[in-house]
């Protein structure tokens, strides 16, 4: 049985949303891919890793440290492969920034997945650390928002998400693999994108559409 971080390595290979999300689906999964809201602040980079949830609330009138050692305590927890994913129930801050960034990647983390916001945009892209989220805004969370919780199911839009489930990311979007399939997923994955690989080869040698789908069964 592949190790995580070996099926982490196969899905950094084909980080490909596409064929994840058509894959899961024909399984029965039909709830899997985040909000279409929820895209890289760099076009073009992909993501793939082993989700580390992360949940909050708004709140105000507490001392600082009561923002700052529950977020510190998470980014502490990082390790090699994982993904933050933070479902803060806030709309108004920013939960990631460039310190936080340097410090998931320091520790072996591959990027952060954030239903909310980002800030620090040029450091964390001088840094090459893949992030997708929802909007971007220099406010801080001190005085706003606080970490709750960590390694908890979390919601975002449709897609629930358990720590240790899958999550791949590209320039389409991103799609959650639950733990118990993540293995099967990955497999067909690759195994379609070979089938792929042989539908365009058929198409630009002149066969048609219609018969390149019925041959090889996808297209």
């Amino acid at each position: 049985m592949p190790t995580s971080q070996q099926l982490i390595d196969r899905l950094t290979a084909i980080p490909y949303t596409g064929a994840n999300s058509e894959i899961i689906e024909e399984m029965g999964y039909t709830h899997q891919v985040l909000p279409a809201e929820l895209q890289s602040i760099q076009p073009g980079q992909s993501i793939a890793g082993r989700a580390l949830t992360v949940t909050g609330e708004r709140t105000n009138g507490l001392p600082r440290d009561d923002y700052f050692l529950p977020f510190l305590k998470m980014l502490g927890s990082i390790g090699p492969g994982d993904i933050v994913v933070s479902q803060p129930n806030d709309a108004t801050v920013a939960h990631f920034g460039e310190l936080s960034c340097e410090t998931a990647k320091f520790r072996g983390g591959r990027g952060a997945v954030i239903d909310g916001g980002i800030r620090d945009i040029d450091y964390i892209l001088r840094l090459g650390f893949p992030v997708f989220a929802r909007y971007k805004t220099p406010q801080d969370i001190v005085g706003r928002w606080r970490l709750t919780d960590c390694n908890v199911p979390i919601a975002i839009g449709e897609v629930r998400i358990h720590a240790g489930d899958f999550v791949v990311g590209d320039r389409d979007g991103v799609v959650v693999l639950p733990q118990s399939v993540a293995e099967e997923v990955i497999a067909k994955a690759e195994a379609v994108v070979h089938t792929e690989n042989a539908v365009r080869k058929a198409i630009l040698e002149g066969v048609q559409p219609v018969e390149a789908y019925e041959k090889f069964g996808r297209f």
